[in-house]
């Protein structure tokens, strides 16, 4: 381990060079990488596993597994996968729209259950955006290349009449984008409730309109619905907390807004938040209220933990090799038995029974990050604006 002195110099390296960047206009490119100041790096040995039973009689069993990204935030040094009991050397390829890539196994007869185990180390960092509404430009209009996160979608991100009447109802358009996002995030966390046993699984906008529930990827293809109806480009972004948790998987929004570029909001987890300090009796009115507000500020302007990597970006696109058709969001894997997709397990839904595959997942860490959706104390220094 490294002498205080100098691991606080490496950490605070960090954070000059994340703020230097930060500090730079994203170009108006959707393949522009992250501006956010970056520090507090945590590193982790992963190993993520599906476990797989298709149907009896099954004569091709395909799955598709994310192979997460290195990028600004993120830097993937080591990657490797193994299956059990049968055999199979994955094929690798990228989807076209949003550069998802992917490792592809195919199992002919598959007797029993199959196992795809991947092993990788990944690097991670907090990202602190720093939103100003006052720096935010108008765009528009966007370059044709924006419109894969402007489109209304067939299953994922539908952005129909219902949608744009409501965002232009909570908020109206004043030339203020990030004032325009408040009201969508704010109606979203006061009117939509977190339930597994109510959720769509396929980052369903029209579900999370309809139920007025469901989990984290509901919540943010609404958010995305309703950001796309006002104008802007906005994505639903697929990856892995890790947390002990039923289900690794969780998804982020996120926003381009220049200067900024990509920015991340997480509503469902500060929503959870919200309500766990509402809740600490333990704690002062006046604190509880104070740490509430924190919460939104640290959202609103824009903010990623550094125990979650991300894995896909956007919605309804066809994987690479093709699927039988296109998916609205992979999660962990995707996998269909003779051209039909197993359905999606939920092990957080206390009335699941049974589950066509099942995922196990370790994260040992070689350096300890944050809980900061847990963690109230992680809040205290978002208690004031930030200057």
């Amino acid at each position: 381990m490294a002498p205080l002195s100098t691991a606080l110099a490496l950490g605070l390296l960090a954070v000059s060079l994340g703020a230097q960047a930060s500090a730079q206009a994203a170009p108006l490119d959707p393949s522009a990488g992250y501006t956010a100041a970056r520090s507090r790096p945590v590193t982790h040995d992963v190993e993520l596993t599906a476990v797989v039973t298709a149907p009896s009689g099954t004569k091709r069993l395909r799955i598709w597994v994310p192979i997460p990204p290195s990028d600004a935030a993120q830097s993937v040094e080591s990657s490797a996968f193994e299956t059990y009991p049968e055999s199979v050397a994955p094929e690798f390829a990228t989807e076209p729209v949003f550069g998802n890539r992917f490792a592809y196994f195919e199992f002919k007869d598959p007797k029993g259950a199959q196992m795809v185990r991947h092993r990788l180390r990944i690097t991670t960092h907090e990202l602190r955006w720093n939103v100003d509404s006052a720096k935010v430009m108008s765009a528009g209009p966007w370059p044709a290349s924006f419109e894969p996160f402007l489109r209304s979608e067939s299953q994922a991100v539908v952005v129909g009449d219902e949608v744009t009447k409501l965002a232009r109802d909570v908020a109206p358009r004043r030339g203020d984008a990030l004032g325009d996002l408040r009201g969508v995030m704010d109606w979203i966390q006061q009117n939509l409730r977190y339930d597994h046993a109510e959720a769509s699984l396929q980052a369903s906008s029209q579900w999370a309109l309809a139920k007025r529930a469901g989990h984290c990827s509901d919540y943010h293809s609404l958010c995305s619905a309703m950001t796309r109806a006002l104008g802007y480009p906005a994505r639903v972004t697929y990856g892995i907390s890790m947390l002990p948790k039923a289900s690794p998987s969780h998804c982020k929004a996120e926003v381009f807004l220049p200067p900024y570029g990509w920015v991340s909001f997480d509503l469902s987890e500060t929503q959870k938040l919200c309500e766990k300090i509402t809740n600490e009796t333990s704690l002062e009115r006046g604190r509880r209220a104070a740490l509430v507000e924190a919460a939104k500020r640290r959202l609103l302007a824009g903010y990623r933990e550094n125990l979650w990597f991300l894995q896909t970006r956007g919605t309804d696109y066809d994987l690479a090799p093709k699927a039988a058709r296109k998916v609205a969001v992979v999660r962990t894997i995707y996998a269909e038995a003779d051209g039909r997709a197993l359905p999606e397990p939920d092990p957080s839904d206390p009335h699941k029974r049974e589950f066509a595959w099942m995922t196990l997942h370790r994260f040992l860490p070689t350096s300890e990050g944050t809980r900061q959706f847990t963690d109230v104390a992680t809040l205290d220094e978002f208690l004031k604006p930030q200057k």
